[in-house]
């Protein structure tokens, strides 16, 4: 008999719901329902716009019951955000963006309540000022009186997952991005929280990925007039998601989740904590099953979407096949930037910004939307052979293969590039792994599919994968070192 299970992936800039068709030996994808994510500033202030986003997910709900109903619900969505909730359980303040400029100096600022090292020890994740350790931090500082009327924080998944059933939970991979999670002994951390004067009551039990919360709640119910469905606490950081989509059956390997960010890394069985993890400045982060995935954070696709924001600003209205078709035809490793450079990270005029740091690098400035594209291509790929050296370094493995999966596999330049750069096969597909892995989640939750690699076999199953050979290996070598020389001056 089909199911159909319901997936809501949400963005850092747009959200969709998707109804997956399972009929036993396939999945088919079928979105219903899509919106922007966007956030909005109030004095100074960026906020996620919540509630809106809330509505969406109700009428993905209704445009999954008219197209023919379904089984079961989970949600993913971006990593670190939160809410908080008072003793009555409702929003104490919109939730803010992670991109706010409240956590700036955070995190120096918490070295001198608990050292850099003990820190890493503890958590083991990467140093970010984004993460929900430093925007508690912030609040700690700046606005205690909210700290003292929160009752309950929960992740942005578990957010929305409480307000479908009313349940309180925490799941695991979510957690592991808030950089208070012990990450060897998966609890919150009581010494990073008294640390940082963080108080330990406003945290939820921690659920395992696939864990099944619980119904819709009858008010849900009512107002929608749909059946009392589970809702699937699947692996509800997006990441986490798209790894379970990687159409492998190798035990080790290296997958690349290409989205607003791109996120490179391996699974293990336990995490990898040392000087070494540490001078990189690689996170530990949890999967299904309790796995550890070992991974380098990278800006991504957000350096694209924002410089063609702003080329609209400016009146020149290009889709984002358009500016890859100018950036194929610029000139080939004319400049590059680092794109976790802290300048980068803001929203504004990413294009001037790219530019002024090649004049102040040295380089030849980019001029055109091609030249600028391709400098971003060409950045992101030199910045992912980086942090995969860091990778095999620390784990002493060797990877032929790079397992690049998520929306910006719909580029083929970056494709291209990527083999290039890092002289690896390079294995694209799923476009569609964040949902594909929500869905298979549910699947597994409910008894549907057995164990992890029978839900990788069915996407492999399901899926197109095109795979790249590295190219002009002796260019990009030439290229890679002129960009190590550049970011380590």
């Amino acid at each position: 008999m089909e199911k159909r299970i319901l997936a809501f992936d949400f963005g850092a800039s747009s959200g969709r719901a998707m109804i997956g068709l399972y009929d036993g030996d396939t999945i088919k994808l079928e979105e219903i329902h899509r919106f922007s994510n966007d956030p909005v500033m109030v004095n100074e202030v960026m906020y996620w716009d919540t509630l809106r986003l809330f509505y969406e997910i109700k009428q993905g709900i209704l445009k999954a019951k008219h197209a023919g109903g379904f089984d079961s619900i989970g949600i993913d969505t971006w990593g670190v955000d939160f809410g908080l909730l008072d003793k009555d359980g409702n929003i104490l303040e919109n939730p803010i963006h992670y991109r706010d400029k409240r956590t700036q100096g955070m995190v120096e600022e918490s070295f001198k309540r608990i050292s850099k090292e003990e820190f890493y020890k503890i958590t083991g994740n990467q140093f970010m000022e984004i993460n929900t350790a430093f925007q508690l931090f912030s609040l700690v500082k700046q606005r205690p009186e909210i700290i003292e009327r929160a009752e309950t924080l929960l992740m942005t998944p578990d957010l929305f997952t409480y307000m479908l059933t009313g349940k309180k939970s925490t799941e695991y991979s979510i957690a592991s991005t808030s950089q208070l999670l012990d990450a060897n002994k998966r609890i919150w951390s009581d010494k990073v929280l008294e640390a940082l004067e963080i108080p330990k009551r406003i945290f939820t039990d921690i659920v395992p990925c696939g864990t099944i919360i619980g119904p819709l709640s009858d008010s849900i119910c009512e107002e929608l007039g749909v059946e009392k469905v589970n809702v699937v606490a699947v692996a509800s950081h997006d990441t986490q998601s798209s790894l379970i989509a990687v159409p492998t059956k190798e035990k080790d390997f290296i997958f690349l989740s290409c989205g607003t960010w791109s996120l490179i890394g391996t699974e293990l069985d336990s995490p990898i904590i040392n000087e070494k993890s540490e001078k990189y400045n690689i996170t530990n982060e949890g999967g299904y099953g309790g796995t550890t995935t070992f991974l380098k954070n990278i800006i991504g696709l957000w350096l694209i979407q924002e410089s063609r924001r702003q080329w609209i600003r400016e009146g020149k209205e290009y889709g984002f096949g358009e500016i890859e078709q100018l950036a194929t035809e610029a000139p080939s490793l004319k400049c590059f930037v680092d794109p976790d450079a802290p300048q980068f990270v803001p929203q504004g005029n990413i294009p001037k910004r790219i530019s002024e740091y090649c004049k102040r690098t040295g380089q030849p400035s980019p001029e055109s939307i091609g030249e600028v594209a391709r400098c971003i291509n060409q950045s992101l790929a030199l910045k992912y052979r980086k942090s995969l050296e860091e990778i095999e370094d620390c784990t002493g493995k060797h990877y032929d293969t790079v397992y690049m999966v998520g929306g910006g596999t719909q580029s083929k330049l970056l494709c291209q590039f990527t083999a290039n750069s890092c002289k690896k096969r390079v294995v694209v597909g799923p476009i569609e792994s964040t949902v594909l892995g929500n869905i298979v989640l549910q699947l597994m939750a409910t008894g549907e599919v057995e164990g992890l690699q029978g839900g990788r076999d069915l996407i492999a199953n399901s899926q197109d994968i095109q795979v790249y050979e590295p190219q002009e290996i002796e260019k990009w070598d030439d290229a890679y070192k002129k960009f190590l020389d550049m970011i380590e001056e």
